[in-house]
Formats: structure tokens, sequence, C-alpha cells
């Protein structure tokens, strides 16, 4: 009886140490805070880096992994008239990929495949409809070859005639057809392009994304 009760006692102060632990780690971070990092961790593994090597150099981008099967959504621009293609993962393992489908440059979207050992993990898709103006995004990306780089903003506006989400969020170049990413972590746009009137000296803040319902479009008629 005594020894059950020692036990008890030894679990009763495991559990609170562990209570306590907990209640540090949650305590250091504010709520906000919790949310990119959930997000961060949950979607990054399924970004993709992209270099393809066209006429006139190399260009570089960023890219969603939305089947495990290896199926990848990017944005056209990036592989346009590309020779050669290749996809870095999340964990640095680099694969060659056939480009299965493209849109034009007003949809600016492509489809790629690499074909791997193991299962990759795939993200998930919002709607565009639920989208509003103030929410707060996130964005996932490689700009200028930095790869899993987060940034934040909000939906600065809402352009329905050109079918393109506005956003504060920065996107550099190397960033184009990565993930703009809702609280949820759900893809919501696909980011395209920046504004900046310098030729890319800097980002002062205009960036655009293609609607996730344009891309759910586009990823349906394609067979593969």
């Amino acid at each position: 009886m005594i020894e059950r009760y020692r036990m008890l006692r030894k679990l009763i102060v495991i559990l609170f140490s562990l209570m306590l632990s907990f209640t540090n780690i949650v305590q250091a971070y504010e709520p906000d805070e919790l949310i990119n990092i959930s997000v961060y961790e949950r979607i990054n593994p399924s970004i993709v880096s992209i270099d393809a090597q066209v006429t006139d150099g190399f260009s570089t981008g960023t890219g969603c992994v939305i089947k495990a099967d290896g199926l990848i959504l990017t944005g056209s621009h990036v592989i346009e008239d590309a020779k050669y293609i290749e996809v870095t993962t999340f964990d640095g393992k680099v694969y060659p990929a056939k480009v299965i489908a493209k849109m034009g440059k007003n949809k600016d979207l492509a489809l790629l495949k690499i074909s791997t050992k193991t299962a990759l993990k795939p993200i998930s898709f919002g709607n565009s409809n639920d989208v509003k103006v103030g929410q707060k995004v996130l964005s996932i990306g490689n700009p200028f070859g930095f790869s899993g780089t987060l940034t934040q903003g909000i939906v600065s506006r809402i352009d329905y005639t050109k079918h393109r989400i506005q956003t504060d969020a920065a996107i550099n170049p190397g960033c184009s057809g990565g993930p703009l990413l809702n609280s949820k972590g759900e893809v919501i746009g696909i980011s395209q392009s920046i504004y900046n009137p310098d030729n890319n000296i800097s980002n002062i803040g205009i960036g655009f994304a293609i609607p996730v319902d344009d891309a759910k479009q586009f990823i349906s008629s394609v067979r593969y």
C-alpha cells in the first residue's frame, strides 16, 4: 500500500512538472506567434524550390507539393522555355522535373512532376470566396535563394477584374509559385509578382497572387 502511494505521488509530481514545462513553452510566445509557428512547421515540408535552366541563364522560383506522388504547382513564368528543371525539397534532396502542363502569362500557372522513393506531403487548399481584405496572410518561398523563408502581411486589395489578390506580405524574386496562406495553413493564392518601379532594386510592399480557385480549376483540368 505504501509502495503504491509512493508511486502515485511520483506520478503526480511528474505530471505537475510536465504541466509547468508546457505552460512555460506556451507563455514564451504570443498567440499570434504560435499561429505563425504552427503554420510554418506544418506547411514548410510541402514547399520546394525550383531552378530552371533557360536560354539566358537561370530562373528560380517556389512550388507547392499538391500530390504525394510528386505533382507540384508553380508559376509558368518560372519555367518558361526551360531546357532543364530541378526541384529541391525542404530536406535538401534534388530531383529532375518534367513539365506536365502550363497556362499562359495571364493565368501564370504550371504543373511539374518529380519521381521520389518516398511520398511527399501535399498542401491543402482554401477557397477564394472566403478571402477578405484585411485578413492576415503568410507566405513561404525562396527569395534570392534563401529557402524556406516565412513572411506575413494582410490582404491589401482584391482585384476581381484581373483575378488577383494584392498583399503587403514580402514577395521577392524567387518566391513566384509559392503559397499565400491563411491562418489555418490553407493555400488561398499562388504568389506571382511584385510591383516595383525600380527594376527589382527594392520591394515596396505590393505583391500579387493568383486566387486559389483559379489554381484548383487548372489542376482539375489536367490529366497526367
